[in-house]
């Protein structure tokens, strides 16, 4: 745990000087062509060395996460050519991946998916956030990042879906089918956001707005029926231990509190932050999908997967909102209370980090085994 919160106070010192890329964009109009502030420069040399320092701690680890030994087992089984249940694409990068390395180098993959999948959320929080520090406050302290060493395709195609932000609030929704499409060759369970991010996209009327809590009583009572119905979307789930794990409100409450505060806080900072920004009102609904799911349909196995779609998008939309307040002692106030929350939501995650479903803890590295740990088979 003590080596979790050296690197995130570390990556929170690089973070700070880092600017948006907006707000360089806006600095540059002020110098020659081609010039850039020392502002600037200290900002890109901070952003590379963040990257590094987050890539490194992710690439070098060891039987940390919570599918670690059954990402070796997979990455196997794709080398020999046996039977696997993950995506097509995904299974010719490892295949290309032992190729290249002449054998099938799993640290190779872990390393791959670490780099592509903190590039992008790094990229995602530069180029889409109000601002860089604050978003990556909370890209550390609600845990994204270091939940990004399990299941490592599900995290790749989630940051996907940050990116994909972008072509929904500017209605570009061919580019965004697009993306999520190919996302779906990584983790097919990314289509969910197809219908969802479209239906967050725009404004929904009162009749609507019933519509969607009727549906989700209707969820409630048909639980059977929608068990089976997620299973035939998904066969590779019937028979496995996630039909057997508790699920119900009371395994999300903590989720559910986390989307009932950021709803009182948009409630709180509507007329200034809500009202006028189609970007905030998007986050918003996304928000109150993320509720009625954990509210509605809390039944489902591995609920959180689709949740997750939709809550992330907070790293975003709590900066954003916070940013926008008119008031400057309201706005200090709020900004306060969400620092603190966030950062006691940050020290039970690293309490829970050594528990099944989450595994982060103990960190390992391969760096300090004098074993050659290259074959998939040798770890278990």
């Amino acid at each position: 745990m003590l080596l979790y919160l050296v690197i995130t106070a570390a990556a929170l010192v690089l973070a700070y000087p880092v600017l948006t890329q907006t707000a360089i964009s806006e600095q540059r109009q002020a110098y020659p062509a081609g010039a850039i502030s020392r502002k600037q420069g200290i900002s890109m040399l901070c952003l590379g060395a963040l990257f590094l320092l987050l890539f490194l701690l992710s690439a070098l680890r060891l039987e940390v996460g919570n599918d670690y030994g059954t990402y070796t087992d997979v990455i196997h089984e794709i080398y020999v050519g046996g039977y696997v249940v993950t995506e097509p694409l995904f299974n010719g990068v490892v295949k290309a991946l032992c190729l290249l390395s002449g054998g099938e180098n799993y640290l190779l993959v872990f390393g791959f998916f670490a780099f592509i999948t903190i590039w992008l959320f790094l990229k995602v929080l530069y180029e889409q956030s109000d601002s860089f520090f604050a978003a990556f406050f909370l890209f550390m302290t609600l845990g994204i990042y270091f939940r990004t060493f399990n299941t490592i395709r599900y995290y790749f195609v989630l940051a996907l879906t940050l990116y994909s932000f972008r072509y929904v609030l500017r209605k570009e929704y061919g580019k965004f089918i697009l993306l999520i499409a190919f996302g779906a060759l990584f983790h097919k369970s990314v289509l969910v956001v197809i219908p969802l991010y479209l239906l967050a996209s725009f404004a929904w009327k009162k009749w609507q707005t019933a519509l969607l809590v009727l549906g989700g009583l209707l969820a409630s009572l048909f639980q059977k029926q929608i068990v089976e119905l997620a299973l035939f979307l998904y066969p590779s789930y019937r028979n496995t231990i996630y039909l057997e794990l508790e699920t119900g409100i009371g395994e999300n409450l903590l989720i559910i509190g986390r989307c009932l505060a950021v709803l009182v806080l948009a409630l709180l900072c509507y007329k200034d932050s809500v009202a006028d920004s189609k970007e905030n009102s998007f986050y918003l609904r996304l928000n109150i999908l993320a509720m009625g799911l954990y509210l509605f349909a809390s039944f489902l196995p591995l609920v959180g997967r689709i949740g997750y779609y939709l809550i992330t998008s907070h790293m975003l939309f709590i900066p954003s909102l916070l940013i926008r307040i008119k008031e400057k002692r309201k706005q200090r106030i709020l900004t306060a209370l969400v620092a603190i929350f966030c950062m006691g939501y940050f020290l039970f995650f690293l309490w829970t980090g050594n528990e099944e479903g989450v595994r982060i803890l103990p960190y390992k590295s391969w760096l300090f085994y004098e074993k050659d740990f290259l074959n998939a088979g040798e770890i278990f």
